[in-house]
């Protein structure tokens, strides 16, 4: 698996794209074959953005080339393998499976893009909602998603070419 010049290149602890190497953050559990929901692991392998969403109340919309969507205040993601909606999203209150709010009072989710591991046809239990999102802080472990400074997420969404892939290598 071989990153291409127009790719996002992900290495424990780092990245590459288009040129540039910046530090982004990574599966508390590292980068590895994904085994189940919750192993804590940056799946390997090559992955296209589905899909966009920003809050606009927070950031302006990134210039993105492909789906674009607005996070409102009851949208979920729903990670419960029982959940026929399972790694899809949802609308709260009336869901009644386990899931993850995508309207937070911290900055994580004010951009995300949604990587198609195991989305939209998903296998229960293999792992749900790989995102690119907003970090913490420098290198500080996900839950298996991927996290970039605000301005280098911004960066990479409004530069994103539809052809172009985010591969996951643990090497």
């Amino acid at each position: 698996m071989t990153a291409r010049a127009i790719d996002l290149a992900i290495l424990p602890g780092y990245a590459r794209y288009r040129g540039q190497r910046f530090p982004c953050a990574v599966g508390r559990g590292g980068i590895g074959l994904k085994r189940a929901e919750g192993d804590g692991l940056t799946p390997t392998g090559s992955w296209r953005i589905g899909e966009v969403w920003y809050r606009p109340d927070r950031v302006a919309a990134p210039r993105f080339a492909g789906p674009l969507r607005r996070i409102g205040p009851r949208d979920i993601w729903s990670d419960d393998p029982r959940d026929p909606a399972y790694n899809l999203a949802g609308r709260a209150p009336d869901h009644p499976f386990s899931h993850e709010y995508l309207r937070r009072a911290d900055p994580l989710y004010d951009m995300i893009a949604v990587l198609d591991y195991n989305w939209p046809l998903a296998t229960p239990g293999m792992g749900s909602a790989i995102f690119l999102h907003v970090w913490r802080k420098p290198r500080h472990p996900m839950a298996g998603c991927i996290a970039f400074a605000p301005d280098v997420l911004r960066r990479i969404l409004e530069t994103w070419q539809p052809d172009a892939r985010v591969v996951v290598s643990a090497v």
